[in-house]
């Protein structure tokens, strides 16, 4: 397999833009595609927006800056983002009409060895995808922002060739990342299963007046998130004793929430303008901070956790993964 030096993003949305700044810090040439010249245009400034706050926290360099921007090309054509690209990122919203579109698209302008590389959530993509495209497809799933967040799911196929799943294993970590690997797509992988499972239990306790989101989100930061951060779940559960996990198991105390599709309490925020940091208010109040000032303050803080479990799992190393 050719290595990956020109990658065409499709997409300058939420995660379209992220990517593109992902694959540039990374040292690719990058087009990124949109329809639309206006989100084009929104996409480059958040692009430019997030790289300042890269740099402000000293993760990439000012020297650096005009380098990591003069990778990045827009344009409006998808055929003029594919037809020289060695990986292709899929980034468009969750539909499966509009993926079958855009696969379709790709299948027609780029080179039959090109990477497809899929950014789905939670969709069986592979149904969608041209059956002489399977083989070099694949999804590779990001976090937001995934120019911070490092984890990506890369998940293969019933057709995709089984090597191109360590070809992307070993381009991701070159720069920097870290993949965890699917040997075939379960919808949801590892990460958003367990933030699902964890969102039914949180929104039974606010319907059910259990808990307020301040005991909430304080139980997650003080007390679940300070050790995972640093052991993960599954060694964290090694250093309580697996005889504790075990005994608990057996005395089922807990039963989980069943989906109902629905919270009255969401539902409540939403009705009255309360939609989240963009809106000025959702669970929380925001209070004067900007929409962007708040997201430029989360990123800063992100950066710093990040150094600093670095830099301790470095100096108090805790053994080995297996």
């Amino acid at each position: 397999m050719r290595k990956i030096k020109n990658v065409g993003v499709i997409g300058a949305g939420l995660m379209g833009h992220a990517l593109t700044l992902v694959h540039a810090i990374g040292g690719c040439q990058i087009k990124m595609q949109d329809i639309s010249s206006t989100q084009l245009s929104i996409g480059m400034g958040l692009i430019e927006n997030a790289l300042d706050t890269l740099i402000l926290a000293e993760v990439a360099s000012e020297k650096d800056r005009a380098k990591i921007l003069g990778r990045i090309q827009t344009v409006e054509k998808l055929e003029e983002a594919v037809m020289d690209a060695d990986l292709v990122v899929e980034a468009v919203v969750e539909n499966v009409e509009v993926k079958t579109t855009i696969f379709g698209e790709i299948d027609k302008a780029a080179d039959l060895d090109v990477i497809i590389a899929s950014n789905t959530s939670n969709l069986d993509i592979f149904p969608l995808v041209p059956e002489r495209r399977l083989k070099k497809c694949l999804i590779a799933h990001w976090y937001t922002p995934p120019y911070i967040i490092d984890l990506v799911d890369l998940a293969a196929g019933p057709k995709t060739d089984p090597a191109l799943l360590n070809v992307m294993e070993d381009f991701y970590l070159t720069i920097g990342k870290k993949p965890v690997l699917f040997e075939k797509f379960i919808s949801g992988y590892v990460a958003n299963r367990l933030q699902a499972a964890m969102g039914l239990e949180i929104t039974k306790l606010l319907d059910e007046g259990w808990a307020t989101p301040s005991a909430i989100d304080d139980s997650v930061k003080y007390g679940l998130a300070l050790r995972m951060a640093l052991m993960g779940s599954l060694m964290k559960a090694d250093f309580t004793g697996l005889d504790m996990m075990q005994r608990g198991m057996a005395n089922r105390t807990y039963d989980p929430p069943i989906p109902k599709g629905n919270s009255p309490t969401l539902d409540e925020l939403i009705k009255s303008g309360r939609g989240g940091v963009m809106s000025g208010a959702g669970y929380f109040d925001y209070g004067d901070l900007t929409a962007s000032e708040l997201f430029k303050n989360r990123d800063i803080g992100l950066l710093r956790l990040k150094r600093e479990v670095a830099q301790i799992e470095g100096k108090y190393p805790l053994g080995k993964k297996t």
